[in-house]
This record gives structure tokens, sequence and C-alpha cells, in this order.
């Protein structure tokens, strides 16, 4: 995959690769794979969370009325 960055970021990921004694390539895939994680915790928080009670009470807040054009179900 090639990436285009900045060249004051890719200084920056240089410098904290470095300071890690990892590759940039390295660096990026750890930073990468940790983020992916807390957001896969995040979404499993929230999905813990709901229930189709709270899901037909935001669904009872939605107004009735003709859908916007070009928004229409086929």
């Amino acid at each position: 995959m090639s990436l285009r960055l900045p060249e004051s970021l890719h200084a920056q990921l240089r410098e904290m690769a470095r300071k890690e004694g990892v590759s940039v390539n390295q660096y990026i895939l750890m930073s990468v794979t940790e983020r992916m994680a807390r957001s896969e915790d995040y979404f499993a928080v929230r999905a813990a969370r709901a229930s189709a009670e709270k899901f037909d009470a935001a669904l009872a807040l939605v107004p009735s009325g003709e859908p916007v054009a070009g928004d229409e179900l086929p």
C-alpha cells in the first residue's frame, strides 16, 4: 500500500518509530492495530447498551413524511 504524507508528519513518524526502536512501517502497523482494537471495544460497549426498546424510542422521534427525492426505497 502506498501512502502519501506531508513531510512534517513523516518526520514525526520517523522520530516516534526511532524512539520505539522499530521501522516506520512497523510503527504504523502497531498504531493502526491499536486504533482498530479500541474501535472494536467502543462498538462492543455501545452494542451492549442497545435494546429493541431504545431503538423503537429513537425511531418514534423521526417525523413521518415522504422521503426526500432520491432517498426512496426501490
